[in-house]
């Protein structure tokens, strides 16, 4: 069923009944241009939602966005929602309201080299990580022996890794997927070694209640019905 503006109880959209999104569109396979369209899990979960806020998944529109300005976007009211790989963190929530969780992103290792197949195998061998990251306090406390080797960008990384001056590259597992689409001879080392909740972010407040219970309520029957297992493995995410 379609709610026209103003119809439904406490939900408020700003933008002429239509559902504004801030979403990536550099971040295969999340959010990114496909042939000149976004394409990705992020985006196909923005139209469902869409489909169940509003009954037309044509009523949704995306705002590409820096990860600097996902939350700026939303604390302005340019946009009504945010699914741009946020994770929904405390000092997040103090600012804006997060759904429940429509994927548990985690780090994860990609390598090349057929001699690395386990996790164990990477002890006392050099893998890339990226300067600063929340990566490498996740892999030093699981693999304390491993020689982690800075990169500024994922490039360094990939120079590192075809030079064979690094066994592996470790980071979030939604980018690394993006990389192996690019980057076919890559695969993964599972498992994932951390978790981290991927949510919609939303505005805070009571008067917008209404438009989190529904929110959650897309997801959590996106989930039961499988819908969401599907698409994961439609875009090559690991579960």
């Amino acid at each position: 069923m379609r709610y026209p503006i103003g119809q439904q109880r406490n939900q408020k959209f700003k933008h002429g009944g239509r559902l504004i999104v801030a979403v990536k569109d550099n971040l295969p396979p999340l959010g990114f241009l496909r042939n000149g369209e976004l394409a990705g899990l992020e985006i196909d979960l923005a139209r469902q939602l869409a489909i169940d806020l509003l009954g037309d998944e044509a009523e949704v529109t995306f705002v590409p966005v820096r990860n600097d300005r996902r939350l700026s976007t939303l604390l302005a009211g340019e946009v009504d929602l945010v699914i741009a790989r946020m994770t929904a963190t405390g000092a997040r929530a103090r600012l804006v309201d997060f759904s429940s969780p429509y994927y548990f992103d985690g780090t994860t290792f990609i390598t090349k080299d057929p001699a690395i197949e386990r996790l164990d195998d990477l002890l006392r061998q050099p893998v890339a990580v990226l300067n600063g990251s929340s990566t490498i306090a996740v892999v030093r406390s699981l693999l304390p022996s491993t020689l982690l080797v800075g990169v500024s960008s994922y490039q360094e990384a990939l120079t590192l890794l075809e030079s064979n001056r690094a066994v592996a590259f470790a980071a979030d597992a939604s980018l690394l997927t993006g990389w192996m689409q690019e980057f076919p001879q890559y695969r993964r080392i599972d498992p994932l070694i951390s978790a981290e909740a991927l949510s919609v972010a939303l505005p805070k407040g009571n008067r917008y209640s209404d438009l989190r219970s529904r929110v959650n309520a897309s997801i959590d029957r996106l989930h039961s019905t499988g819908w969401l297992a599907d698409r994961l493995r439609i875009w090559g995410l690991p579960e």
